[in-house]
């Protein structure tokens, strides 16, 4: 029986690259997948392109492709991607002029086009209000369809070498592969059910390998700062088997194939993707071996007839600063340091959409415990979401004059200012996005 072998080469925008070099070079892999894209992220990278058109696409771009380009052509591995964020096609250019400068000429790079959908989404109402799109005016800086596998696999039938995406689902990443090398259906349910779970599996890297799963002295993962990326032995009939590169650190076993399954999972018989309902409700894992879990199970059913899709706008901006307080009497300076501010800034309050303090270390995630001890350091953050930049320019500077106007022996401000992107969510019919593909060679 034919065997795929995938590899995940990142789980998320900033993720680290070398055991994606590891993976290129020594896993004899047929495709290498970089899965990039958030919905903040995508957003982001939207404001990007509004103000530079020659931007938008993924920062770390340029440096994975240098990093893993030379040993997958060498060893015949293809790339598929979603770093092309808000502009694939500015992202496949970047790449075949960064292939072509290494002297790699002749790469095929296709950009699969069309999830952005801003110039359609106007009617459709948002998740949070109920209110049409269109509402939020000027604000409204983005509208991304979560794609699915179509596009990836015209472009590894034109023969493309790297396939750049934008706001593809994640798990299509590693289902348009599939779907083109075995050449299953658009509607071979089971088969793309199975399918898209190696892409669920596959899709955070290092989470299935150990990373994010360890907790010392309840679930120790070894040799975790050598943690490697996972790849997938895939069959014809969609099951496989989960492992990674022997020497690498990290573990893949029964409980790390667990979590990443039980991952961003609300129904496990209905997971709603673009190319198909996935059913993760009887998938069974057995350890065949050191480091690799068969993974069997996964069906499918008829796919939905909306897509949903991802809208980004302008929501404010926050102001943020910290300052630390230390020694005897610790915690009480930080809480007036705290209440101080909180006065100082009441005349802006009809401009402040939401305001915390928090003491790090005390309450800023759990409620502090009256019990324990008192810290000999804490570290007050404060922050407030503002309707302007100026008001968020202000909270940020009385957080620093808390230097000589506030308690004593507060030192280490730091301060820092960004514009808030929203992210809501609405469904528009399939019918409205129209998924091409455009290719460049090096």
């Amino acid at each position: 029986m034919k065997t795929v072998r995938i590899g995940a080469g990142a789980g998320f925008g900033g993720d680290r690259i070398d055991p994606a070099v590891a993976l290129a070079r020594d896993g004899a892999l047929d495709y290498l997948v970089f899965e990039c894209l958030a919905e903040r992220t995508i957003a982001l990278a939207q404001l990007a392109r509004v103000a530079d058109p020659s931007e938008g696409y993924d920062k770390l771009l340029e440096r994975r492709i240098r990093a893993v380009l030379p040993d997958c052509l060498r060893n015949g591995t293809r790339i598929v991607t979603n770093m092309g964020a808000a502009n694939p096609w500015a992202a496949a250019q970047k790449v075949a002029e960064t292939a072509a400068d290494m002297g790699l000429t002749g790469v095929k790079v296709a950009a699969v086009l069309g999830d952005d959908v801003l110039g359609h989404v106007a009617p459709y109402p948002l998740d949070d209000t109920g209110m049409p799109a269109e509402a939020l005016g000027t604000r409204l800086v983005s509208a991304n369809a979560y794609i699915g596998s179509a596009g990836i696999v015209d472009a590894l039938q034109a023969g493309a070498q790297v396939v750049i995406c934008g706001r593809a689902a994640d798990p299509a990443l590693f289902l348009g592969p599939l779907a083109h090398e075995f050449g299953w259906a658009s509607d071979d349910w089971e088969r793309l059910g199975r399918g898209t779970l190696v892409g669920h599996l596959l899709e955070c890297a290092a989470q299935i390998t150990g990373g994010y799963f360890a907790d010392p002295g309840l679930k120790d993962v070894p040799d975790l700062a050598n943690v490697g990326y996972p790849l997938a032995e895939v069959g014809e009939d969609g099951n496989a088997v989960i492992t990674k590169l022997p020497g690498t650190g990290g573990q893949v076993t029964l409980a790390t194939c667990t979590e990443q399954l039980l991952y961003e999972i609300h129904d496990p018989a209905r997971y709603l993707q673009p190319d198909v309902v996935a059913d993760f409700s009887n998938v069974d894992f057995t350890e065949i071996g050191p480091d690799r879990v068969a993974v069997s199970g996964g069906a499918g059913h008829p796919r939905p007839e909306t897509l949903k899709v991802s809208v980004g706008s302008r929501d404010g901006w926050i102001g943020q600063g910290e300052i630390s307080y230390a020694g005897p009497g610790a915690v009480a300076r930080g809480r007036l340091a705290a209440d101080i501010l909180k006065e100082r800034l009441l005349p802006f309050q009809n401009a402040i959409a939401a305001y915390r303090s928090d003491l790090i270390g005390v309450d800023s995630i759990l409620p502090g415990d009256s019990d324990a001890p008192p810290p000999r350091e804490v570290r007050l953050r404060c922050a407030a979401r503002c309707d302007s930049r100026e008001v968020a320019e202000t909270v940020a500077d009385e957080v620093e004059t808390l230097y000589l106007c506030g308690p004593a022996g507060g030192g280490g401000v730091t301060r820092s200012l960004r514009e808030v992107i929203g992210i809501r969510s609405t469904f528009m019919p399939r019918s409205e996005v129209e998924v091409s593909v455009r290719i460049v060679e090096s």
